[in-house]
């Protein structure tokens, strides 16, 4: 993703966009550029099918029945599982968690693994350019248990200091959680050796893997990192529903995260046993058919190839960078030679707000604002940035479209 672009595979993509029946529409009375996939990325019709033949053929609950119905939807709930052990080459589907996203994973390791290990004085690394989600469920309990946070700062170019990191490793470190991609800029973070030095400390490490896992290969075991989260709405699958990669070792012995049915041995009123992971943590009646859909979404990705998805789309987004420099007063926000499929910039005199509002005109979807990343961009000095994001299914064409309208836009300035 983050290498030089190689001649892309004999992938038919044009065909392929087909699939995404919501690009071919008008938005304003012009054709829908769709450019807000970091955000969420649109869902092929492969996917949509299997999760409306779940709700009208095969509906019932999971884990709970022997009746022929409730055993089809288990079977294909848990399918899903052994498709995500390997998209990922995680060493066993026990090591699979169902959350609702990358937030609730998050969240589970903060209070699960976190709130039981961590004691005053110990430290918790984050990084600048973390997304909120892997910011706030960390200093929650921090106040609670008495933790510190440390902070790895970013260089201009919108790398990682990691001379910095290295530095603010110590005995006291306990937890390292650090975002794979930014959101917000688009760097590809080494996590690998993120890992590694953490590991040489004794901590453990959580990767936020939401803007990674729909857009190259990830391989848990060659990363060595303890939690990887991410999210099925980011990878063509639905709202709703994500993952929690874990260590075995790890999952079996953290307490509970959320109580309630499925996540049981026994109970009686004067004690209670827990399950297994992964199902001590997934109370309660999960989202049956958004976990089939993830399913099926991961078959989709799998038929087109991850390695093939990687080359198209850092394709489109070194054309992007390439005709954004062109225009006058545009500066980007993260200019790292380790980008993804990520554009966030900023034009002299313009807030992104207007930016946005008129390129919408023109039918083209960007995202603006902060990201749910005011740090970094605080970091950058900017309120707000404009941000362009790419997936697969996205055209050339299209990327000159924005370009053409964001000219327009800034016309309207000059």
């Amino acid at each position: 993703m983050a290498q030089a672009v190689k001649d892309i595979p004999a992938v038919d993509f044009l065909k392929i966009r087909k699939d995404f029946s919501v690009l071919d529409q008008e938005i304003n009375g012009k054709p829908l550029v769709y450019l807000d996939n970091a955000a969420s990325s649109q869902m092929p019709v492969q996917v949509a099918k299997r999760i409306d033949d779940y709700h009208r053929k095969e509906h019932a609950n999971v884990h709970r029945g022997i009746h022929t119905l409730s055993q089809k939807a288990t079977d294909a709930f848990e399918e899903t599982r052994k498709k995500v052990r390997d998209f990922i080459n995680a060493d066993s589907e026990s090591e699979i968690v169902y959350t609702t996203g990358t937030t609730d994973s998050i969240n589970l390791v903060a209070n699960s693994y976190g709130g039981s290990v961590l004691k005053k004085g110990d430290e918790i690394i984050l990084t600048e350019m973390e997304h909120h989600a892997n910011i706030v469920p960390w200093q929650m309990v921090a106040e609670r248990t008495g933790a510190k946070i440390k902070v790895i700062p970013v260089t201009d170019s919108g790398d990682l200091d990691m001379d910095a990191y290295k530095s603010l490793l110590s005995d006291r470190t306990k937890i390292v959680a650090v975002v794979h991609v930014s959101n917000a800029l688009g760097t590809v973070n080494p996590v690998k050796e993120i890992t590694e030095r953490a590991h040489e400390q004794g901590a453990a490490v959580l990767i936020d893997g939401a803007q990674s896992v729909p857009h190259q290969k990830v391989d848990v075991q060659e990363i060595g990192c303890d939690f990887f989260a991410f999210s099925a709405h980011k990878m063509c699958g639905p709202t709703g529903f994500g993952i929690l990669y874990g260590k075995k070792e790890l999952l079996e012995a953290m307490p509970p995260y959320r109580g309630g049915g499925d996540m049981i041995d026994k109970v009686s009123f004067e004690e209670t046993t827990y399950n297994v992971p992964p199902f001590r943590f997934e109370a309660g009646t999960p989202p049956i058919a958004a976990g089939i859909g993830l399913g099926a979404a991961i078959d989709y990705l799998n038929q087109i190839g991850m390695d093939n998805i990687a080359a198209r789309e850092q394709e489109l987004v070194e054309h992007a960078v390439s005709e954004l420099k062109k225009i006058k007063g545009l500066r980007f926000i993260g200019n790292s030679d380790q980008r993804a499929s990520v554009c966030s910039f900023v034009i002299d005199g313009i807030h992104a707000t207007d930016i946005g509002t008129i390129i919408d005109k023109e039918g083209i979807a960007v995202r603006t604002g902060h990201h749910c990343a005011q740090p970094i961009l605080k970091r950058f000095n900017v309120p707000s940035t404009a941000r362009a994001s790419f997936s697969f299914y996205n055209t050339k064409e299209e990327v000159d479209r924005l370009i053409n309208a964001i000219r327009y836009a800034k016309s309207f300035f000059e």
